[in-house]
């Protein structure tokens, strides 16, 4: 999949759970550098203990892409959970994790 369908397919989801008046958003880069499809991705606002919705929705980000994330909750948060679900079902979690600081995110096989 492309950077592009998938910067626009992130952006567009993610827009569409903004609620009303809600103006804070924040946008960061997602490097999938893993050897695994990810067919699911969650994030939560780390004091949060419920996963949002799915960034992904039907979309899938496959091995070696990248694409812009923005995620539009309005919580003014920038320490996140994060949550992968990968092809085989198999689920990776890294808590904790400054966005705004970063800036970017890589997953990689390490």
């Amino acid at each position: 999949m492309s950077r592009t369908i998938i910067a626009g397919a992130l952006a567009a989801l993610t827009l569409v759970a903004m609620p009303a008046g809600a103006a804070e958003q924040l946008t960061f880069t997602l490097t999938n550098a893993s050897s695994y499809n990810i067919t699911n991705f969650y994030t939560s606002p780390a004091n949060v203990d419920d996963w949002q919705e799915d960034v992904l929705g039907d979309d899938v980000m496959s091995a070696g892409t990248s694409g812009t994330v923005t995620i539009a909750d309005g919580s003014g948060e920038c320490v996140y959970d994060l949550k992968f679900v990968f092809e085989d079902e198999s689920e990776f979690v890294r808590e904790g994790v400054d966005l705004c600081k970063l800036g970017e995110y890589t997953l990689s096989d390490d």
